[in-house]
């Protein structure tokens, strides 16, 4: 075989090896949540405390072996975001924020961030335990909600 075919060869054969091997990479289980001021509790458990007419959905991919969480979050109607995170609570409570997200308003918003395996693990094992919410200027405590599980 010559040179140049063999360049060819072999870079075709990477290329589909990368293409097999990127969904891997992005593997992981996934959690739909549908984020709704109606969600947002107060210490109280009292719900209706978030945006009356803000909307969302996150999308989380957790991935304990690669100790890393991916997000998608898409919103409407909100104020200016100012954070937007993963919590841990069931629902009708409030919880300690465990990994920090990125959120825009009225807009979609995507990243990665590693965490420890440990945390992946008890996340994919437990979701119910866990929700998103997205907080604005206005309501600063939490706009829009959504649990995990």
């Amino acid at each position: 075989m010559r040179p140049i075919h063999m360049l060819v060869t072999s870079l075709l054969v990477a290329a589909g090896t990368a293409a097999i091997a990127a969904p891997v990479l992005e593997g992981g289980r996934k959690f739909t949540t549908t984020l709704s001021g109606a969600s947002e509790v107060n210490s109280a458990g009292v719900p209706n405390q978030g945006d009356p007419d803000g909307a969302g959905t996150a999308r989380i991919i957790v991935n304990p072996g690669q100790a890393r969480v991916c997000w998608e979050i898409e919103t409407s109607n909100l104020d200016p975001v100012v954070g937007a995170h993963i919590h841990r609570a069931p629902a009708g409570q409030n919880g300690s924020i465990v990994v920090h997200l990125s959120a825009a308003q009225n807009a979609a918003t995507s990243g990665c961030r590693d965490v420890t395996r440990a945390l992946a693990d008890e996340i994919r094992k437990s979701p119910r335990s866990f929700y998103v919410n997205v907080h604005t200027t206005v309501y600063r405590a939490g706009a829009i909600r959504g649990q995990l599980g």
